[in-house]
């Protein structure tokens, strides 16, 4: 698969629109995000740094790219680990939940290596 559309395509339907649902809530969730397509997964950017991916399985989906400290209240009941947050089409993770991800996810990179003369400011949660 080289792109996001085709590895959507190639999902059952409930999986699909889980992911959409959430590739829609990940590019919402601060300006300036970019999709890219890497390690055969959507994946997406921001500021030219790798910030999250996400992708399905035989018996879930799952948002990868580390799990910032501070949510384990939030993802209680889903299945965790350092690099993945797995979840079902039926139980989905909540809207709240991705935006505190990927706000804080880019706070990271803002940090960590500068906006690079973007005008894009993070909104902290």
């Amino acid at each position: 698969m080289r792109s996001t559309h085709d590895y959507f395509a190639a999902l059952p339907a409930e999986q699909r629109k889980a992911l959409e649902v959430l590739r829609e809530r990940i590019l919402a969730a601060v300006p300036g995000i970019e999709e890219h397509f890497g390690y055969g997964m959507p994946a997406f950017k921001f500021l030219g740094h790798p910030l999250v991916y996400i992708g399905a399985a035989r018996t879930h989906c799952a948002l990868y790219g580390g799990v910032p400290p501070g949510l384990d209240e939030e993802l209680k009941g889903f299945r965790t680990s350092k690099g993945a947050i797995r979840f079902t089409p039926e139980r989905p993770l909540p809207a709240e939940v991705v935006k505190a991800i990927v706000r804080t996810k880019c706070a990271e990179i803002e940090r960590r290596w500068g906006n690079a003369g973007k005008k894009v400011k993070v909104a902290r949660t």
